[in-house]
């Protein structure tokens, strides 16, 4: 028996680097796919695409425990059959420069679906980046029509941003320098720091849990976005301006 039981419901390099990790400190995860042969491929304890260390901690796991991480084509099965669920779907931009809330959508309803039939409580964690207002009137809603269940009373709710990057996602889940957790309530918030509490160990002496309600921990994504974006635009900048100035070294200038 495992202490904690996580369904990830959405298997891009978020979803599946999360699972991987997860599943390497003992905790049962059960991902979630509708592509069969992406299914097979991770059942099979093969990475469906690169991300660095990734496929070597998914051997780890086959090897130790292969039980630990497994993926499913049916995603109410999957959230029956554990205590958190993560949605960690795509929120691809249209032509408009919206975001497209499709798979976020059909996630909810699915988990919508698998509530209804569950009496116990069960917290529920977006972790996809969505605009404010997101998790609260659009996850929510749905699965409240769908279960005829009420967050904060039959189920909790959290919305988790992420701060990985491609390249360095299971790096980043593994030494975070900040977890955020928006929280629907003061118990699905405490519930998702005890499961990182866990997960972290001592790890977390140096990584601050900051949390706050909804719709901030949807704001602070962007806010991180916006800020990269600006460092970058500043540095390419400056950079074009000392190459102006004579015997200055470029490389140095921005070292220092």
């Amino acid at each position: 028996m495992y202490k904690y039981s996580v369904s990830i419901l959405g298997t891009g390099f978020i979803g599946l680097c999360s699972a991987a990790c997860f599943a390497d400190k003992d905790i049962k995860v059960l991902a979630s796919t509708h592509n069969e042969k992406k299914a097979a491929l991770i059942n099979d304890g093969k990475a469906p695409f690169f991300e660095a260390r990734l496929q070597e901690m998914m051997d780890d796991v086959k090897k130790n425990n292969p039980e630990l991480l497994q993926c499913l084509t049916d995603p109410v099965k999957a959230v029956l059959e554990t205590d958190i669920s993560m949605i960690t779907q795509g929120t691809p931009m249209r032509e408009d420069r919206s975001i497209d809330l499709s798979f976020i959508e059909s996630t909810a309803r699915e988990i919508g679906e698998a509530l209804k039939k569950k009496d116990q409580y069960h917290l529920v964690v977006v972790r996809s980046t969505v605009v404010p207002g997101t998790t609260r009137n659009l996850v929510s809603r749905i699965i409240e029509e769908v279960s005829e269940k009420q967050p904060g009373k039959d189920y909790g709710l959290c919305m988790q941003p992420e701060f990985l990057a491609e390249g360095r996602s299971i790096e980043d889940t593994l030494h975070p320098d900040r977890i955020v957790i928006g929280e629907f309530d003061e118990k699905s918030g405490a519930m998702l720091q005890e499961f990182y509490e866990y997960f972290y160990g001592n790890h977390l002496e140096n990584c601050p849990i900051l949390r706050m309600n909804l719709e901030s921990a949807e704001l602070v994504k962007y806010g991180n976005n916006c800020l990269l974006s600006t460092k970058i635009s500043y540095a390419n900048e400056f950079a074009n301006f000392a190459e102006l100035v004579p015997n200055v070294d470029v490389s140095q200038v921005m070292k220092g």
